[in-house]
């Protein structure tokens, strides 16, 4: 088995399995990435879709990729505890090599609606997520890991959000998807340096990479220029290949890496042609640097111990009540100003949100992503 395995999304989802069919038929895909929540909704998953999952799973090529779970909600919701379920019996069924999720907390109003969102990088949100993280780990007795946000408020977000993941996935022995198009969106939207953000995050810890395209946001940032977005519908920029080269030598447990599409965003042969390209671009970049690295890992990421879990899960509902209100700004404020007077008036004024040192273009942002996804992805 190759050291670093070239991999896709792939999800039930028609126009991407179009996309990917032929480098299907070719042999070229050598893992797969399933968000196996988004269906949740199905009775049952179709027969032929199971054999394909069934068959990386068997070859121990499968990874499971959660998005539902809002990890950081300060209330336990009863979607939760059925989330927790559903991964277990997906965990009996398959052999998945890990599992993940995403950063932040779910906006919209019921569990399948909205957008993750961040939170304020403070010791009762780490609390709430190293609980949430073993409850996740204990249903599916494999390792754990959390990728990293694409959206930030402020420079001092940025700065801290690789500190505040890795005293995350400590708690179980967890590890880090570095989303490289996230990295990228940070990089533009705050003039960093790759070198200057790179080292903040714990490159040990980063066991999958993902690549992915987005788009231009017609806000512009504080010197100008417009936002980019992770929207995951377009071609993978070259400067992500070119994050890409310069990312893999500094993670000495990689073995995922991973492109990610919409479905939405490959409907035309066109599109479908392009995905292909940029899979077969990302293999040869991991294919020419894959000798390099040693034949076993350093760190399987695997369970130390079982976890020892509180009956029940940790709340604090005022962080809840907090939540909730920002949720309610951003998906109903009518603009910016408009946006500044409810949280001057809300429950987050003057407290470690620090909602006063937010960018304004990032906010503006934060409203456009929570009023396009209020209604469901």
């Amino acid at each position: 088995m190759p050291k670093i395995l070239s991999s896709i999304a792939c999800n039930l989802d028609t126009h991407i399995l179009l996309a990917a069919l032929p480098l299907f038929e070719q042999q070229k895909i050598e893992a797969i990435e399933w968000s196996f929540d988004t269906l949740f909704k199905y009775e049952e998953i179709p027969e032929w879709f199971t054999d394909l999952i069934s068959e990386f799973s068997n070859q121990g090529r499968l990874v499971g990729h959660g998005v539902f779970f809002s990890l950081f909600s300060g209330k336990w919701l009863p979607e939760q505890d059925i989330w927790l379920k559903k991964l277990t019996a997906f965990s009996e069924r398959f052999k998945f090599d890990h599992i993940t999720e995403h950063f932040g907390f779910m906006t919209g109003s019921d569990f399948h609606k909205g957008a993750p969102i961040g939170i304020p990088y403070t010791k009762s949100f780490l609390d709430i997520g190293i609980d949430r993280l073993k409850r996740i780990q204990d249903a599916c007795q494999r390792p754990v890991g959390l990728e990293n946000l694409a959206f930030s408020y402020s420079l001092e977000e940025v700065g801290n959000h690789g500190d505040f993941l890795s005293k995350l996935v400590e708690s179980v022995n967890g590890f880090i998807i570095l989303d490289l198009h996230n990295l990228y969106c940070q990089i533009h939207n705050f003039r960093m340096d790759f070198e200057d953000i790179i080292v903040l995050y714990p490159l040990e810890k980063v066991r999958e990479l993902h690549i992915s395209g987005g788009s231009w946001d017609e806000r512009k940032t504080a010197t100008g220029e417009k936002i980019r977005r992770d929207t995951h519908d377009d071609r993978v920029p070259e400067e992500v290949f070119n994050l890409l080269s310069a990312t893999i030598p500094k993670c000495p447990n990689l073995k995922f890496v991973v492109l990610e599409q919409m479905g939405t965003a490959l409907t035309s042969e066109e599109n479908q042609l392009a995905f292909q390209r940029d899979f077969l671009k990302m293999d040869a970049i991991v294919k020419s640097i894959n000798y390099a690295f040693p034949q076993s890992l350093p760190n399987n990421f695997l369970p130390v111990n079982r976890a020892i879990l509180s009956r029940f899960p940790l709340e604090n509902l005022a962080l809840f009540e907090q939540q909730q209100q920002l949720s309610y700004i951003l998906e109903t404020a009518e603009n910016f100003g408009h946006a500044q007077q409810l949280l001057a008036k809300s429950a987050l004024h003057q407290t470690e949100w620090k909602v006063e040192n937010w960018e304004p273009y990032m906010l503006e942002t934060a409203m456009a992503i929570a009023q396009k996804w209020r209604n469901g992805f």
